[in-house]
């Protein structure tokens, strides 16, 4: 039994099978049945789209039992502890995906309790399960990690985080954070990535377009309010202005084969133009349907324990 809780807790082997296999469950006619008659519960206690439908979507595809909770469902609304919760779940589930846009030391505290494995499907400062659909879009692109360069352009946001991690702890592949004054990763995420890339990650943080340097592989955008929660400065956007993901500024630093990557939900016209959304640069939408290939990897390393890529 093992957990799932931060990118953080992986070494660089753990990360790289997690993320072949879900290149190879998101092959054509990939199914396994690894899940058969296991029981997933899928606690969100914030709205989702994408996320919770691709944690039921394959679970139920490796054969697996799913109960969804919504944020009104559980008697934590009446007051119970998350530890008692915690303690007659890990009875009926063999694992348990969380949303909570909360800290991530109530994932831990969970993951303490029950005797069950615990996923973040997203916390407040962390989307670990978003990298590892992030980083199998990529490797299905061209094939291998080790080489490519991510620009990952607007808010330091949990997403950014989560691929910063995935970064350091994948040797050859290279990011930078291009993000506005004030609105970038935190200096604590920048000495975790040292940390976990042992003094060899190559992830830099900028605010100026002509400080990318290199081909970029990859641009990749978030929305710019995280969960639609607002920001404290209510003039918040003019320090965006410049970052758009538009044709414009793919001019400026992609090559024929840079692929445009937004983990969704997009605000059209705001981060990303509708022309590279929609345009032939666009892998938005199977970096979506990673969501789910990487879902099916994450639970059944979990649950089972096996590793075997295929």
């Amino acid at each position: 039994m093992r957990s799932l809780i931060s990118l953080t807790d992986l070494n660089s082997a753990e990360l790289e099978y997690l993320v072949a296999r879900a290149v190879y469950l998101g092959r054509d006619g990939a199914q396994a049945k690894s899940l058969a008659d296991r029981a997933v519960g899928i606690y969100f206690s914030k709205s989702s789209t994408r996320t919770r439908t691709s944690f039921w979507a394959g679970a139920t595809r490796l054969g697996a039992h799913t109960i969804a909770y919504g944020p009104d469902d559980l008697q934590l609304v009446t007051g119970e502890t998350l530890q008692d919760t915690a303690r007659v779940l890990s009875q009926y589930l063999d694992a348990l995906v969380v949303r909570t846009n909360g800290p991530i030391g109530d994932m831990r505290s969970l993951s303490a309790t029950a005797s069950l494995p615990v996923v973040n499907a997203l916390s407040e400062c962390e989307h670990p399960t978003q990298a590892i659909a992030d980083l199998t879009t990529i490797a299905e692109e061209f094939g291998s990690l080790a080489g490519r360069h991510v620009l990952c352009v607007g808010e330091g946001n949990s997403s950014a985080t989560a691929l910063a991690y995935a970064v350091a702890l994948t040797p050859g592949l290279r990011l930078t954070l291009l993000c506005p004054a004030g609105y970038g990763v935190p200096d604590h995420v920048l000495e975790t990535v040292e940390r976990l890339g042992a003094g060899h990650a190559q992830v830099t943080q900028c605010t100026d377009i002509d400080r990318v340097t290199g081909t970029v592989d990859a641009i990749y955008t978030s929305r710019w309010q995280t969960m639609g929660v607002p920001k404290e400065d209510a003039d918040w956007l003019t320090a965006f202005e410049g970052f758009r993901i538009d044709e414009e500024f793919l001019a400026k630093v992609a090559s024929p084969h840079t692929v445009f990557l937004h983990d969704l939900p997009a605000v059209r016209g705001q981060e990303v133009s509708d022309d590279v959304l929609d345009g032939a640069r666009s892998r938005a939408w199977r970096q979506a349907y990673h969501k789910m290939t990487a879902a099916m990897s994450v639970l059944e390393w979990c649950i089972t324990g096996t590793e075997h890529v295929h």
